[in-house]
Parts: structure tokens; C-alpha cells; sequence
């Protein structure tokens, strides 16, 4: 029997890489969607050497791409993470540094035309609901990947591409704070439960026996950390209206700490069951609003800037993730508003190969 063979174009965006398809090219079913890229990344074994996936969560993500239908967005953005070891796919969470590449990615593909200097490509990320406008490069209408932005995680410079992140508060649960406290208390550790680009449950690493400086092969070698972070996680879940997220990477798991050079905080990010190498963009987005929101188990650990917007460094494993955050702070942290106007970051994205993937023709 012949194979299908799809259309798709393989991007790195951030420290995260995927291919990206046309809605178009796929069912319209999310069960027959998930058929589809479990075959075409390999889900289901932790190599996936029968497919294109890159064995680790960072290296098995997928963008699908298509025009919005909505007058003030150009692109409908659609994230699936898919799991290596098995044959899974998640559409719950979002991908701040895919996000990266599809500002790029929709100009390549056709979805829009391309500006002569800066293309501005306002995208709706359909899992969350989130607006995001990403600044691309585009001398003569044409995208540009060479450049000299260097961001931590990833080899080399780039051209720099900006997303201003608005309406993401809220992202997954409605409410900025899921359980209506800056701070709960799951199974005698003290979490904060937060939800703005992702849901979050971020603990003081100091809590979790360890110092937070660690690097990620000695966390990711700490069973009984994983173990307890998987325990509250599970129900901070349920707390936050999330339901059994047993089989979900959402809620995201953060551990913070005070900053070890410059930056506002140290902090580590899970994927949930792995460390992350660098940190996630919408993860960066939540933690940040951690820092400067009083009550949260961040206070007292990180160094916040006077003014505002807030430049906020998050150092990582493999350096830091900056976000400019311009919000309106609260003086009472549950009853007050917490106006986020735009978190700001900047990213890098660049073209790996554009063909198609082949599965087999029964799958669909």
C-alpha cells in the first residue's frame, strides 16, 4: 500500500523545534489529527526513529497553521505536543517558542504577504484563546533569518523576532489566580497556582529540597523530587479546575530561587516529567507575572526592577529568558485587578527544510 505524504515545513522557533502544516493538509477531527502526527513524529517511542520527532518534548512539538477568521488576526495557530515515549497528543497546552517560528512560517507557507522591513503577523493562539503580534524581519517582503540577536538555548544569532503577548490572563482556567489564593498549602509545601499564557504551579526550590541552581541531567535525575513535584501537581490540578491531569502536561510545574548573577530570579521549568533545558515563552510570561504579583511564594526571592514596564531576566540552565512586562499592580493581590497590558519578549526563529512527511496511507 502507498504512503500519504503531507505537506509541511520544519522550522526551529526558540529553543523548540517542529514542523508546521497547513490545517488544510489535515483531518479536521482532533482524534484523526492526532493519528496522523503520532505517525509522522514516531510518538510511542522515545527515540521516534520512525518519524521526525527528536525524542524529547522540546524536539516533538507540531504547529498547525491557517487563516483566521477573525477580522483583527491573520493567522490561526494551533499547538499539539506529542509524547515520545507514547503514542499521545496533548492540544491542552500552548508553545511560547513555536510561537516563535509562526510569524515566519505563515509567510512561507502563503497565508499572508510579507512587508517591505518589518512584517507584523497577528496570530490567535487557538489552545488558549491568547493574541500575539510577532515583529518579523522581512527586508524586500522576504523573510530574514540571519541576524545578530543571540538567545540563550540556542547556538549562533538570528534575526530577532518580537511577540507582544496580550489577552492571557486566564488562559486555560479564566481567572489569573485558579484557586482563589496567592498561596496554597498541598501536602505541607506552600505553591502558588497561577494562570496567565499557561497554567503554573511555582514552588520555592529551598521546598523542594533543592538549591535551584542545579543543572538539568542532576534534576532529571532526582526521582523522589519528581516524585513530589508530581504528587502536588496533581492536585493543584484539581484545585485549579483542571481536573485528573494525570495524562496532561498542564498544569506546568515551576521551582524558583534567588538569582545567582543579574537576573530577577533563577527558576528551573518542567515539562512536567522532565526539566526543561532552557525555560518555555509562555512559561517565562507566568512565572514573571509570579515576580511582580504580591504574596506569591516568589517574594523575597527575586530582585524586581523600579521601573515599569517591568524588564524581567529569568535565568535558566543555560542562561536566561528576558520578558518586558508593563501590568498594573494591585495593592491586594485576590481582591485587587492585576492589569497585564503586553509581556514582551524577544525570540529567534529559522527555515530547516520545506517537503513532506510520509505515513502510512491506512492512517487518517
Amino acid at each position: 500500500m502507498p504512503q500519504r505524504h503531507i505537506p509541511c515545513l520544519m522550522m526551529r522557533g526558540g529553543t523548540s523545534r517542529a514542523p508546521y502544516f497547513m490545517a488544510s493538509d489535515l483531518p479536521a477531527d482532533r482524534d484523526a489529527i492526532a493519528r496522523v502526527l503520532i505517525a509522522a513524529m514516531g510518538a510511542g517511542s522515545p527515540l521516534q526513529v520512525d518519524g521526525i520527532g527528536g525524542g524529547q518534548a522540546t524536539t516533538s512539538k507540531v504547529a498547525i497553521l491557517s487563516i483566521s477568521e477573525h477580522t483583527d488576526v491573520d493567522v490561526d495557530y494551533l499547538f499539539a505536543q506529542v509524547h515520545a515515549e507514547r503514542a499521545e497528543v496533548d492540544f491542552s497546552p500552548s508553545c511560547g517558542n513555536i510561537l516563535a517560528g509562526v510569524g515566519p512560517a505563515a509567510i512561507e507557507l502563503g497565508l499572508l504577504q510579507a512587508c517591505d522591513g518589518i512584517t507584523r503577523v497577528r496570530i490567535r493562539n487557538v489552545n488558549t484563546d491568547a493574541l500575539i503580534d510577532a515583529n518579523v524581519q522581512t527586508p524586500s517582503g522576504v523573510v530574514e533569518y540571519e541576524g545578530n540577536a543571540r538567545i540563550d538555548g540556542v547556538p549562533g544569532t538570528a534575526a530577532p523576532v518580537i511577540l507582544d503577548f496580550r489577552n492571557v490572563i486566564g488562559s486555560k482556567t479564566g481567572k489569573l489566580l485558579p484557586t482563589g489564593n496567592t498561596i496554597d498549602v498541598i501536602k505541607g509545601t506552600e505553591i502558588t497556582c497561577i494562570d496567565v499564557a499557561m497554567p503554573m504551579v511555582i514552588g520555592r526550590a529551598a521546598d523542594f529540597g533543592i538549591s535551584g541552581h542545579e543543572s538539568r541531567d542532576v534534576i532529571d535525575a532526582d526521582v523522589r523530587l519528581f516524585q513530589k513535584i508530581e504528587a502536588i501537581r496533581l492536585e493543584a490540578g484539581r484545585l485549579m479546575g483542571l481536573g485528573d491531569v494525570s495524562q496532561s502536561v498542564v498544569p506546568k510545574f515551576g521551582l524558583l530561587a534567588a538569582p545567582e548573577g543579574s537576573g530577577a530570579v533563577c527558576a528551573r521549568y518542567f515539562m512536567p516529567w522532565r526539566t526543561h533545558p532552557a525555560y518555555a515563552v509562555t512559561g517565562a510570561i507566568c512565572t514573571a507575572c509570579s515576580l511582580v504579583l504580591p504574596g506569591t511564594v516568589a517574594e523575597g526571592l527575586c530582585q524586581l526592577p523600579p521601573e515599569r514596564p517591568y524588564p524581567l531576566s529569568i535565568e535558566h540552565p543555560t542562561g536566561a529568558i528576558d520578558v518586558l512586562l508593563d501590568a498594573e499592580l494591585p495593592e491586594d493581590s485576590v481582591t485587587g485587578e492585576f492589569a497585564l497590558r503586553n509581556a514582551g519578549l524577544l525570540r529567534t526563529a529559522r527555515r530547516l527544510f520545506m517537503g513532506e512527511v510520509s505515513i502510512p496511507a491506512s492512517i487518517g
